[in-house]
């Protein structure tokens, strides 16, 4: 399915995905705003004087470990949590004080929570009833929605009757048949198996892009919020440490936390050594000479250094490469065979040195490795590979 333009989603093939960056605008007007937000639950803050903005036609993810906050932000933008302090605005009309009921907003929850006694029709129907809609344009509304979510000739059936997926799909189109401003997605594909999983997440991404909704899914899983969305923030004890699309997450983190929650990462530590330009050099040690083309204005010479080396970054190899640094001599400690690709730990420094992982593309298919337990190898990288972290 070709994409529209909605949402900045891709229209055709080989077009850029994510050309959608309201957040750049400074004429924007955001869907949602959190101000100077804290919410606490005795003695603990939950969420801590934050602020947020989510604009219209945005997929924007939460991500961050269980008890960040996370989910506490989305339950009082659903209303079902009061702010001890600030303000939430949506479509720029304060909602603090506004019940749940009232609130043009919508909320899958992990559970699903269909109900097992109603149809699949009935169970999409439920809120249009409530609100007392005329029967023709609630079979109207069901009907597209079946077919939006692709369960039409089921909705004669009940809850028990349906896989996983489809239970799933069930209650999407209950919280999307409402037209809601704004859907909230608590850990929305958590009950499903990985390649389900996997699938539902662009089924998600074209279907947000088709109806031109604005979704904000909290979630622990971090493939699944790169994946989807179009920008994530990482939280942390009640904090926003980083919002931006998650490239930028992943290749241009803001800390130390924010590198190591986002994706495998080899951490190095160092000093200064010499800062030309950009080119900062540091002696780190097990790993040797580094090099980092790193725009970091305020090192100087004898400073501490931690650095971030993504494992896909680094080039494995029996021979020694022929760059003067960036470069270290190790033992192959452990292999991971993945499918589509193989992890592999390498010691360097001897025994009481330091594991690094490198992550290796199985682009061939073949039965033996090229690498094996105990293999003296060497890692090199780029200089532009290594990334200076905050704490």
């Amino acid at each position: 399915m070709n994409r529209p333009e909605a949402g900045g989603r891709r229209a055709s093939p080989g077009s850029v995905r994510r050309d959608f960056q309201p957040w750049n605008d400074p004429a924007a007007k955001p869907l949602v705003e959190f101000r100077n937000v804290t919410k606490r639950f005795g003695t603990v803050t939950a969420v801590d004087r934050l602020s947020l903005a989510i604009h219209q036609r945005e997929f924007f993810a939460l991500l961050g470990p269980s008890g960040c906050g996370k989910t506490t932000l989305m339950r009082m933008l659903a209303g079902f949590e009061q702010p001890d302090e600030g303000e939430l605005l949506l479509d720029g009309v304060d909602i603090t004080a506004v019940p749940p009921h009232q609130r043009p907003v919508n909320m899958m929850f992990q559970s699903y929570a269909l109900f097992p006694h109603l149809s699949v029709g009935d169970n999409i129907a439920y809120g249009l009833k409530r609100e007392g809609l005329p029967k023709a344009e609630i079979a109207a509304r069901v009907e597209a929605m079946l077919g939006r979510v692709r369960l039409k000739g089921m909705e004669k059936r009940r809850p028990d009757q349906l896989s996983g997926g489809q239970r799933q799909r069930v209650a999407l189109a209950r919280a999307l048949v409402k037209q809601p401003k704004l859907l909230l997605l608590d850990e929305p594909l958590g009950a499903l198996d990985k390649k389900l999983r996997e699938e539902t997440q662009y089924e998600l991404m074209d279907l947000q892009a088709d109806l031109g909704l604005t979704f904000m899914v909290v979630t622990h899983d971090q493939d699944e919020a790169m994946t989807m969305a179009d920008r994530m923030a990482v939280m942390d004890h009640g904090r926003l440490l980083q919002i931006a699309p998650p490239d930028l997450i992943y290749e241009a983190p803001s800390s130390r936390f924010v590198a190591e929650f986002v994706g495998d990462i080899n951490l190095i530590e160092g000093r200064v050594t010499s800062v030309a330009g950009d080119l900062v050099t540091l002696e780190s040690g097990p790993a040797g000479v580094i090099e980092l083309d790193e725009d970091a204005p305020s090192c100087r010479p004898g400073d501490a250094l931690t650095v971030g080396l993504r494992p896909e970054k680094i080039a494995l190899s029996h021979d020694e490469p022929a760059q003067g640094v960036n470069k270290v001599a190790g033992e192959i400690w452990d292999i991971g065979y993945l499918g589509d690709m193989t992890m592999v730990q390498v010691m360097v420094g001897g025994d009481e040195g330091k594991l690094f992982k490198v992550s290796l593309t199985n682009r061939t298919r073949r039965i033996e490795r090229p690498f094996a337990w105990e293999d003296k190898v060497w890692l090199s990288w780029d200089v532009e590979a290594g990334m200076v972290l905050v704490s």
